[in-house]
């Protein structure tokens, strides 16, 4: 039997706890970080926007839907704004890392969500592969992670201190989970995390990437209809066959997989509680990946 032992209570010591919670109780695990969220203005990158707002993070949403950002960014906090970015410009890119260090003095977390899915639908044997779609699929979401990297780093060394995070796919996890560019694109960007990662890391700088199963945004369900002109309740009957088809191949049971769920992710590898966490892809699929070839378990 385990013996417990009572200490007298005049022999505890003081415990002192500093909280960085807000009024509300709510724990803000961004509180003072920098933040640029690229391709925030919808889908996974608007959640991961709304979620890092609720954390204390000043965040610059960049990207080329003028309409949609300038939208989100007024309805948040005052310390949230929209920059119009295309990730593939080098120019625009470090427009973006410079104007956030004039506007707010540091970049603490760059997450490079931009990105496209390219032609879902059709021309999905190699004997068709179309090199001019391969060409801006790799310039988008694989250049663009790039030079994102390239222009955070150049402030992020200085002060020996940083996060870079990438939006990668299962499709960069295992073959035959999309198109040839699409897949070429996202194994891409893993390498280039795991590669930026051993550079980095000497500086301080943690370099990761989210790799989520499918998600019914727009963005998809308009690539694999072919087409983006549907009415509202034709749009949710599209987001529930994607789900549905999401939750039949997972793993998991009883759980669909949501935006928010990705910005969750990305929110752990942003904060401190990741510190000792880089080179890292981070697979948020419900075991897809890991029981695709299961056999009678």
């Amino acid at each position: 039997m385990l013996d417990l032992v009572v200490v007298p209570e005049k022999t505890l010591p003081a415990i002192h706890f500093i909280s960085n919670e807000s009024s509300s109780g709510q724990l803000k695990r961004l509180e003072g970080k920098v933040a640029i969220v690229t391709g925030g203005a919808g889908g996974i990158g608007e959640a991961i926007v709304r979620l890092f707002v609720k954390h204390g993070a000043k965040i610059v949403i960049a990207d080329i839907d003028d309409a949609a950002g300038t939208h989100l960014a007024n309805s948040l906090s005052s310390s949230t704004i929209f920059l119009r970015c295309d990730v593939s410009s080098e120019m625009d890119i470090q427009n973006l890392i410079n104007f956030t260090v004039s506007r707010y003095g540091q970049v603490d977390i760059l997450v490079n969500n931009a990105g496209i899915l390219g032609n879902q639908t059709k021309h999905k044997s190699i004997v068709d592969f179309d090199a001019n779609e391969f060409d801006k699929i790799m310039g988008i979401n694989v250049r663009g992670a790039a030079l994102g990297m390239k222009h955070a780093a150049k402030v992020m060394v200085p002060r020996r201190s940083g996060c870079i995070i990438s939006t990668a796919s299962v499709a960069g996890v295992m073959g035959g989970l999309g198109p040839h560019a699409y897949a070429a694109s996202k194994h891409a960007i893993v390498g280039l995390t795991k590669n930026a990662a051993c550079e980095l890391g000497s500086y301080g700088i943690r370099v990761n990437c989210v790799s989520p199963f499918g998600l019914a945004t727009s963005m998809l369900i308009n690539a694999w209809r072919g087409c983006d002109d549907q009415g509202e309740d034709e749009a949710e009957e599209e987001v529930e066959k994607v789900e549905k088809r999401v939750r039949s191949l997972a793993n998991l049971k009883g759980v669909t997989l949501k935006t928010e769920d990705i910005a969750q992710a990305v929110l752990y590898l942003a904060s401190d509680e990741s510190k000792y966490v880089s080179g890292h892809n981070l697979v948020v699929d419900g075991g897809f990946t890991t029981s695709k070839n299961c056999i009678d378990l």
